[in-house]
């Protein structure tokens, strides 16, 4: 019988997937500390941008906890939405750069963070895939 928390399939959150916990956890501790430094001090300047970037904070902190808890579900759903908001930010950023005073984490495709935003949820959507296989 499993765990409350686990879902159907291996454990995501074990063995080479801790990597992943620990990467998405400094993601969710740089992007939400920044987020929060610009919200307090000039939000007045961005909103969206800052909005945006405490946004990505939170999809951070859910992926780090569902990937801990190997919550499947719940981590497949949130990488979705952090891959698609990398996606749709970074196009935007580029496409209409006066609608961004200010960079967010997603912006450019993540470039402020060396495009790790827009490989992460690639690596985390083969993460918990190639886990579910296994476990079939």
């Amino acid at each position: 019988m499993s765990s409350p928390s686990r879902e159907d399939g291996a454990a995501i959150g074990t063995g080479p997937g801790r990597v992943l916990v620990a990467v998405y956890g400094i993601f969710a501790l740089a992007a939400g500390a920044r987020a929060a430094v610009q919200i307090v001090t000039r939000f007045d300047q961005a909103p969206l941008a800052y909005s945006l970037s405490a946004f990505a904070a939170a999809v951070y902190v859910l992926l780090t906890v569902a990937l801990a808890v190997s919550a499947r579900r719940t981590a497949l759903v949130a990488c979705l939405i952090e891959l698609a908001g990398v996606l749709v930010i970074g196009t935007l950023s580029l496409v209409d750069p006066q609608a961004f005073p200010s960079a967010t984490v997603w912006s450019g495709f993540g470039s402020g963070y060396l495009f790790i935003p827009l490989v992460l949820p690639l690596v985390g959507l083969f993460w918990i895939l190639r886990a579910r296989r296994g476990s079939r």
